[in-house]
């Protein structure tokens, strides 16, 4: 189980290859990509700068990696956050769950972005091609989601 926040792009099957090398009782690996939109509510965006908290951050990471490890059957995880100024088309951020079953890793992909999405403590700056900048707020629907999670465990 890993997690990691960092400015360097990372290599998607690398990552896969290096998270399930040798384990021979994985039946399925889930993985979401995050990338940079182009525009943003009909604007064309520039670049988005996501700040973090070093330490603070990657300790909820590794909180929200705990959670999925209770909740789910996993044989590996790994989260991989971008920060600094990205463009459109780059990588954000990257989750694999590998499992033995494929409704486990599939299941636990997705509450891994849910709750990355509320909880990880990440601040994203729009820079869009008017010139104007903007600090990017919670969604309602990124709430909903977790709140669906927090009621599948009571």
């Amino acid at each position: 189980m890993t997690v990691r926040v960092a400015e360097a792009d990372f290599d998607v099957s690398e990552e896969m290859s290096r998270l399930t090398a040798g384990d021979t009782g994985i039946g399925g690996v889930a993985l979401f990509v995050g990338k940079v939109r182009g525009e943003v509510q009909g604007e064309a965006l520039v670049s988005m700068t996501l700040e973090h908290y070093p330490g603070m951050t990657e300790a909820e990471l590794e909180r929200i990696e705990g959670e999925a490890q209770c909740r789910f059957k996993l044989s590996g995880s790994l989260i991989v956050h971008r920060v600094g100024e990205l463009k459109p088309g780059d990588n954000i951020v990257l989750v694999i769950a590998c499992a033995p079953h494929r409704q486990d890793a599939f299941a636990a992909a997705e509450f891994l972005m849910d709750y990355l999405k509320m909880y990880a403590p990440f601040w994203k700056k729009e820079t869009l091609a008017s010139g104007a900048s903007r600090w990017v707020a919670a969604r309602a629907s990124d709430d909903e989601a977790a709140a669906a999670w927090a009621a599948k465990s009571e």
